[in-house]
C-alpha cells in the first residue's frame, strides 16, 4: 500500500520541504508555502515518444521525414507578426498578461477567422457557456466550427481532443485546470506543471496547436513554475496601461520566429482593433512649441517605431532630488544625467527630474538615449526642440554619440511621417544612401554638445 505524506511547496519558486516556513528559504517570498499531499507510489510512465517519436529509440537526423511548415493565419496581421507568420501546427503557445488586458477577447476574435475553415475547441475553466456566448455576440463571433467546453479536468479535455480531433485548441486558463490524481489545488505549481505536460504531449502527438492562457502574479511575472516557460514553444506577453486603450503584444520566447517583433492593438467597444501604423498613433496629440519634448525612433524587430519622449526638470524642495522614469530604464536615466553634468555642463543635482514616454510604450533600446538627453536639456533651458526634429543615438560615458543599427530604416520612417531635420550619430552617415541623404536635412553628430547645438 502506498504511503501518503504531507509536503510544503513554495508557490513562487517550487521549493519543497517537509516543514512549513513563513518565508521561503530559497526565493525569500513570504506566505507562499502551501501543503500538498504526496504518495510514495511512483506515477505510471506514459508510453510513446513526443510528436510521433519512438520511445527509447534514437533516430538519425537524415532519417527523420519532414513536411512543409504549415501555419494557421489568425486574421490579425499584428498577431501573426509576433508569432512569426502564424500559428505553427503542433506548437504550444502561452499567452499571458494582466487581468482585463484582453487575452480572452483577442483569442475569441481569432476563433472567428480560424473557424471559417478549421475546427476550434475553446476550453474554459473560468466562464460558463452562457457568459462566453454573450461575449461572442458582442464581438461578432458567429463561427459554426467553434466548440465551447467549460471544464477544469484536463484529462477530460485531452480525451475530447483525441476523440474530436479539432484543428486548434484554446485553454483558458491553465491556472484553473487540474488533474484528479494530484491532491494539490488548482493553480498550484504541481498542477500547472503536470497539466501543461499533458497538453504538450497531446499537441505534439496529434500535431494540433494549443494556445494556453496564463495568469501573472503581482510582480507581472507568469504565475506558476518557471518550467512552464521552458515547456511551451512560444511565450507571449500582452502589455498595456489601464489608463490607455492601446495594448502591445510582445514575444518573450519563440521557437518558430523572432522575439523582437511587437503587435499593437487598440481596445474598442467591439473588441481589439489592430494598429498597423503605431508611430502615427504614438505621436497623436503632441503639443506644439513645448519645451521638454523630443521624438525618438526605436526598432521593434524589423519595424521602426517613433515615440515622443517628455522630460521635466524643476527645482527640488527636498534634500535629495527625485528621479522618476515611466517607459524608460531608471538606471539608464541616472547615467544620462551624470553624463550631462560631467560632459555637457548641465547641472541637474538640485533638480527633480521626471521622464515619460507617451502612449504606454517602453523604450529598451539605447538608441533612445539622445532623445532623452535632448528632452531633459530642453526642459532645463526652456528651449523648444522644433516639431520637425527627430534624434536617435546611444550616448557613451565620454559624452560621445555612438552609432546604432538599422539607420536607413529609421530615417526613412521619420521622413515618411514628416520630419525634416534628423540628428543621427556621425558614424551612421556612411550607411545612408544618396537618395535618403537628399530627402531631408540629416545631421551627423559625434558628441552631445553638437547635438544640442543642432536641435536647440
Amino acid at each position: 500500500m502506498a504511503k501518503v505524506k504531507s509536503i510544503y511547496v513554495c508557490q513562487n519558486c517550487g521549493y519543497e520541504n517537509p516543514k512549513w516556513y513563513g518565508k521561503c528559504p530559497q526565493c525569500g517570498e513570504w506566505d507562499t508555502m502551501q501543503e500538498e499531499v504526496r504518495s510514495s507510489e511512483k506515477p505510471k510512465a506514459q508510453a510513446g515518444g513526443i510528436g510521433g517519436g519512438t520511445r527509447g529509440v534514437a533516430q538519425k537526423l537524415s532519417e527523420i521525414e519532414t513536411v512543409g511548415e504549415h501555419r494557421y493565419q489568425t486574421g490579425l496581421s499584428e498577431f501573426d507578426r509576433v508569432l512569426g507568420g502564424g500559428i505553427v501546427k503542433g506548437s504550444v503557445v502561452l499567452l499571458t498578461g494582466d487581468p482585463g488586458i484582453g487575452k480572452s477577447t483577442i483569442l475569441l476574435q481569432v476563433c472567428q477567422t480560424l473557424g471559417k475553415e478549421e475546427k476550434v475547441l475553446y476550453a474554459s475553466g473560468e466562464e460558463s457557456p452562457h457568459q462566453i456566448k454573450l461575449r461572442a455576440d458582442r464581438l461578432g463571433v458567429t463561427s459554426e466550427n467553434l466548440s465551447i467546453m467549460c471544464e477544469t479536468d484536463v484529462e477530460l479535455i485531452v480525451e475530447t481532443i483525441r476523440s474530436q480531433k479539432p484543428d486548434i485548441v484554446i485553454i483558458d486558463s491553465i491556472q484553473t485546470m487540474m488533474l484528479s490524481e494530484l491532491s494539490s489545488s488548482a493553480g498550484s505549481i504541481t498542477q500547472v506543471r503536470e497539466c501543461t505536460n499533458m497538453l504538450l504531449r497531446a499537441a505534439k502527438g496529434l500535431d494540433i496547436p494549443v494556445i494556453i492562457v496564463g495568469h501573472v502574479n503581482k510582480d507581472g511575472n507568469i504565475a506558476g513554475p518557471k518550467v512552464l516557460e521552458h515547456i511551451v514553444d512560444t511565450v507571449l506577453y500582452f502589455e498595456g496601461e489601464k489608463n490607455y486603450s492601446y495594448r502591445i503584444l510582445r514575444a518573450a520566447k519563440n521557437r518558430f520566429g523572432s522575439t523582437n517583433e511587437i503587435g499593437v492593438f487598440e481596445m474598442m467597444d467591439l473588441g481589439l482593433r489592430q494598429v498597423e501604423n503605431p508611430s502615427k498613433m504614438m505621436l497623436e496629440g503632441r503639443p506644439a512649441n513645448s519645451s521638454g519634448s523630443c521624438v525618438a525612433c526605436v526598432m521593434e524587430g524589423m519595424r521602426p517605431i517613433l515615440a515622443e519622449v517628455q522630460g521635466l526638470a524643476t527645482s527640488s524642495n527636498f534634500g535629495n532630488p527625485r528621479r522618476m522614469a515611466n517607459g524608460y530604464d531608471f538606471n539608464r536615466l541616472n547615467v544620462i544625467l551624470a553624463v550631462l553634468e560631467k560632459r555637457g555642463g548641465y547641472y541637474f543635482s538640485n533638480m527633480d527630474v521626471y521622464l515619460n514616454v507617451i502612449g504606454g510604450i517602453k523604450l529598451f533600446e539605447p538608441a533612445a538615449d539622445l532623445s532623452v538627453a535632448l528632452s531633459l536639456v530642453s526642459s532645463l533651458k526652456e528651449a523648444v526642440v522644433p516639431d520637425d526634429v527627430l534624434a536617435f543615438g546611444e550616448i557613451g560615458l565620454a559624452g560621445e554619440v555612438r552609432s546604432v543599427g538599422f539607420c536607413e530604416q529609421r530615417v526613412k520612417e521619420a521622413i515618411r511621417l514628416g520630419f525634416h531635420k534628423i540628428i543621427i550619430p556621425k558614424d551612421n552617415l556612411r550607411h545612408l544612401s544618396k537618395e535618403t541623404l537628399a530627402s531631408a536635412e540629416i545631421i551627423g553628430v559625434q558628441y552631445i554638445s553638437q547635438a544640442f547645438q543642432a536641435a536647440l
